[in-house]
């Protein structure tokens, strides 16, 4: 549940947040005559995800024995890329609300209506477009690692919603370098639990060697298929016969991650001095 709830939230969050914002913005320099294009935006993006999600759907139904195996590895695979991105982007956010109003303002200040309407639409649109599509991807990768949770990721929609209304009607006092601070912790986690479990599936179908297979084996004490183990699969990657590529490979992503992690940082105190 907690990761279908993480997947959803943060996805929604970004999309909720750009969408706010260009709304706040049309109300602050008296454009409300767009604002029926935003709404066409969400809704045209909404329902490319949901067709993108039906589409990925059937083409996964498709694959059966080592080739399904493959397939859910390169999906889980995926996932972490792009839920690495994600965070990247998250650690790199300070000024938001600057980059969407001037690219808002830029489209308000075209010559031609007509024009203002189609910038403004492919602002909200791509927005919702791109987080249904990744929010697609990390979804299958979840359910091939653990299973979907429909209540989980229902309730991280309507949080990621109800935080992106607050953040603007509240005049902005949520801190969002907090909350990414926070959610990135969790997602950097879940991410090397993808890394690691896409990595399994491969030893799995024979792809690659585990180099040692298992490495060691702790099912009798904490196995994935109980309550707690399962939940540390789920949000982790827990596994308790791994090899050792499995290893390898979660602890060489999160040491990438950390290393990123500093060299934005460092960059960020650059640039504040």
């Amino acid at each position: 549940m907690i990761e279908s709830f993480l997947v959803t939230s943060r996805e929604t969050l970004e999309a909720s947040l750009v969408v706010g914002i260009v709304l706040a913005y049309l109300n602050k320099t008296n454009n409300n005559n767009y604002k029926k294009t935003v709404y066409y935006g969400i809704f045209s993006g909404v329902i490319a995800s949901i067709i993108a999600a039906f589409m990925f759907t059937i083409f996964s139904n498709g694959f059966d024995g080592n080739a399904e195996q493959i397939f859910e590895a390169i999906t889980m695979i995926i996932g972490a890329f792009l839920l690495t991105t994600m965070i990247l982007w998250m650690m790199q956010q300070r000024h938001i609300s600057k980059e969407i109003e001037g690219k808002v303002e830029k489209h308000l200040m075209n010559a031609a209506p007509f024009l203002s309407h189609i910038g403004i639409f492919m602002i909200v649109f791509v927005a919702i477009i791109r987080e249904g599509f990744e929010a697609v991807i990390f979804l299958n990768a979840v359910n091939y690692a653990s299973g979907i949770n429909f209540l989980g990721g229902s309730l991280g929609i309507i949080a990621a919603v109800a935080v992106g209304y607050m953040f603007f009607v509240s005049t902005k006092k949520i801190n969002l370098k907090r909350l990414f601070g926070v959610s990135s912790i969790i997602l950097i986690l879940f991410a090397a639990g993808l890394v690691a479990h896409g990595i399994h599936e491969l030893v799995e179908a024979k792809i690659v060697s585990g180099i040692v297979n298992p490495l060691f084996n702790i099912s009798n004490l904490l196995n994935e298929k109980g309550s707690i183990g399962g939940f540390l699969k789920g949000l982790f990657g827990y596994d308790s016969a791994p090899s050792l590529l499995e290893i390898i490979a979660y602890a060489s992503y999160l040491g990438i991650i950390f290393y990123l992690y500093k060299r934005i940082e460092s960059s960020k105190l650059k640039t504040s001095h």
